[in-house]
């Protein structure tokens, strides 16, 4: 009786068992690409997911579509993308907002980056081209925000180019597809993965195989538990056969995240709050947030806060509100949070980039991930 386990552990072939396909003159492959195609694609013709974007070959679409997929799963994404469209239906209407009605809805996906370089492209593919997307890889990637995976999902899928893409998913079954054991994200890896990509890449078919890799990454070839008995390539993978799919991709470890420190001050003047909106370039640009300044660990907070009310030329009562914490990429913010009020003027908004905004209209703005979570308290307090 076997006590090796199934699935992502795979089992090793009996010596002279024979190939059940064909084999590949390339040393460095174990079977013929043209394979891999055609065994996806009759599987995803059986298997593929219906999503709102696989309804469209507009190259406008499906670039949303691709920008709000970093970094950010299919379940998320579907009803923003819907929203969004229904705002934006076209290059055209993104080109003609304001980055801060783009800012708004995309609130809640985060990355604000990537909002930003919507409205930058957006821009610029109409300035330049009457709302064309361009059709070649280098025209493509020179547009800011989209990279040579982005771009070559745009290639694939909108105008059926056979354009190689490397997204997280696909990285995934390569590396388990041939057994790559090395950190995936050196550049020697990304280096033979893209070459790899290339080759699988069928001439023809271009639209539905890219499709077809991406759903296999995220409904099989997943990063816990993949199911690899139900994989249609899982007779052509390296690391099924060596039974080592689980451990593949190479986890590499990660260090604790940073602790910032900051004291937010929410300033009241009868009816209304003061804003202020981050710069639109950097971290988390063009959102809002409350008046804001960093902590050291060895200052006291309240002093701190009532620094920040003296820099605004503020004078008001201190009083603590509430104490946030929120986890952003690459680190974590606690947050103390203080109320005072003060009387308006016009020197405040004009410093602080920011204006007095109505108390019910202030959660209409964009607020970042930490400032958001200080509304409850807000409203406990009758703000």
């Amino acid at each position: 009786m076997s006590t090796g386990r199934k699935g992502a552990r795979g089992k090793r072939k009996e010596a002279g068992s024979s190939n059940p396909f064909p084999l590949s003159p390339d040393p460095n492959l174990p079977f013929v690409p043209t394979e891999v195609a055609r065994r996806l694609l009759a599987w995803y013709g059986r298997k593929g997911r219906d999503l709102p974007w696989r309804q469209t070959r507009d190259p406008y679409r499906i670039w949303v579509s691709e920008i709000m997929l970093q970094q950010t799963t299919v379940a998320a994404v579907i009803p923003y993308y819907e929203r969004f469209l229904q705002r934006f239906p076209t290059v055209e209407r993104l080109a003609s907002a304001s980055l801060d009605d783009v800012i708004a809805a995309w609130a809640g996906l985060g990355y604000y980056s990537r909002a930003r370089n919507l409205h930058r492209t957006a821009c610029e593919v109409v300035a330049t081209s009457n709302g064309e997307f361009p059709k070649t890889l280098d025209k493509l990637v020179a547009l800011p925000g989209i990279g040579r995976s982005t771009a070559g999902a745009i290639l694939a899928i909108a105008f059926d180019q056979p354009a190689p893409i490397l997204d997280g998913n696909v990285r995934r079954v390569q590396v388990r597809l041939f057994a790559w054991r090395d950190d995936p994200r050196s550049s020697k890896a990304e280096k033979q993965l893209w070459e790899r990509a290339e080759q699988l890449t069928p001439d023809d078919a271009a639209h539905d195989y890219t499709q077809a890799i991406m759903d296999l990454g995220a409904m099989i070839c997943v990063p816990r538990q993949p199911l690899c008995e139900s994989c249609p390539i899982n007779e052509l993978c390296r690391a099924y056969a060596q039974g080592m799919a689980e451990d593949l991709p190479v986890k590499l470890k990660k260090g604790a995240l940073a602790v910032r420190r900051q004291v937010a001050v929410v300033v009241v003047s009868g009816h209304k709050l003061l804003l202020k909106q981050r710069p639109v370039e950097g971290f988390l640009g063009g959102l809002w947030e409350f008046p804001t300044a960093d902590c050291p660990e060895n200052l006291d907070a309240e002093d701190v806060a009532s620094g920040l009310l003296q820099d605004l030329q503020l004078k008001g009562k201190l009083s603590g509100l509430v104490d946030v914490s929120h986890v952003y990429s690459h680190f974590k913010l606690d947050l103390a949070v203080f109320i005072a009020r003060a009387d308006p003027t016009p020197v405040v908004a004009e410093k602080t980039q920011g204006q007095w905004v109505p108390g019910e209209d202030v959660a209409s703005f964009a607020l970042h991930g930490a400032h958001k979570k200080i509304l409850p308290a807000l409203k406990l307090a009758g703000q």
